[in-house]
């Protein structure tokens, strides 16, 4: 016990979850006091040295600071706070209801901030550091995860404001970035979108058929990693002398390859990994047919990804760029060079 006081407290919230619960866990063992955040009691951690469980709820505000005031009670102050705690709300805009975009906000960005604002006194006292679980969605957008995408973009960006907002106090913020990994998040965000989807008009439903289809397609060639690598890098992130800004876990450091794409390549690329490409509107429902799926694209038979952002994908780069310029342009006459003036 002196020597988890020694090493200092930490909060985690989402305590209960897969990366969550493991985080604790790997906290505990290196000798750290860890607040595990849950929104009723559980007897998840009975019996591990250092973890105290406090209620805690990200959609009340109340619940928050009354969890800072229990643990101020405490300790002097906190190591790190770890904002874990996160939903994912799925689906096509059109058919996620109003109150489903509230919930993925309160949970995702709103409530990581209002533990930061209740919290950062205890940060400050302990000369503290905070760490917030984003996602890759954060950086690149995906289709059918509009509000997921929209709430971590919410988080990276207070998480880089922050970091210059409290550099006076040399109060480090970082951000980690799980890859695909194993937890129940992604079955319940299912079995949230498909009650969504049931209560929903289903002349809308059916318009997004093929696109829901597609999207189960795409999530069952993804093999998640384990909880165990991201609470270690959490861990890390918690230890580190200077910690980093970004840490990407897993499929995560391939998946960040496409933020340096051109945007209507990165389209593209988004599209054809998913399936959304072959897709077009219902005759009764005219739309204009995106550029991206002009065409059907090329066998992906016998060809050879190039890099480990196309295993992650599914596809190959010759699936994505074209290996033949297009007739206009192997068609059109050289352009004439123009006589040098020398200098």
């Amino acid at each position: 016990m002196a020597e988890q006081q020694q090493r200092g407290a930490v909060l985690v919230t989402g305590a209960t979850g897969g990366i969550g619960a493991a985080t604790v866990r790997a906290l505990a063992t290196r000798g750290f006091t860890v607040y595990a955040g849950a929104r009723s009691a559980t007897s998840l951690f009975k019996g591990v040295t250092g973890v105290r469980v406090v209620t805690l709820e990200l959609s009340d505000s109340a619940s928050i600071a009354a969890a800072a005031k229990q643990i101020a009670g405490e300790v002097k102050g906190l190591h790190a706070v770890v904002n874990n705690a996160g939903v994912i709300v799925q689906g096509p805009l059109e058919l996620v209801p109003a109150e489903e975009w509230r919930r993925q906000f309160e949970v995702n960005t709103l409530g990581p901030a209002t533990v930061i604002r209740e919290f950062l006194p205890l940060i400050r006292s302990g000369a503290g550091r905070i760490v917030n679980v984003s996602a890759p969605t954060g950086q690149v957008a995906m289709p059918l995860l509009s509000a997921l995408s929209a709430s971590k973009a919410g988080l990276d960006s207070l998480s880089d404001a922050l970091r210059l907002e409290l550099a006076a106090w040399k109060i480090p913020v970082s951000v980690v970035v799980p890859g695909s990994t194993a937890t129940a998040i992604f079955d319940k965000a299912g079995a949230a979108a498909k009650e969504a989807q049931s209560q929903a008009e289903q002349d809308r439903v059916r318009l997004y058929r093929a696109h829901l289809e597609a999207y189960e397609k795409a999530n069952a060639r993804f093999k998640p990693g384990p909880v165990e690598k991201v609470a270690e890098t959490i861990a890390r992130a918690v230890e580190a002398r200077r910690p980093k800004r970004r840490y990407l876990v897993g499929d995560a450091r391939s998946l960040s390859i496409l933020t340096k794409l051109p945007a209507g390549l990165r389209d593209r690329v988004v599209a054809q990994a998913l399936g959304l490409n072959r897709i077009t509107p219902e005759a009764r429902w005219p739309a204009r047919r995106p550029w991206y799926s002009s065409a059907p694209p090329p066998a992906l038979a016998g060809t050879r990804p190039v890099n480990s952002l196309a295993k992650v994908i599914g596809c190959s780069w010759s699936a994505v760029i074209p290996t033949a310029p297009p007739t206009w342009l192997a068609n059109s006459p050289p352009r004439p060079s123009s006589p040098r003036t020398p200098l």
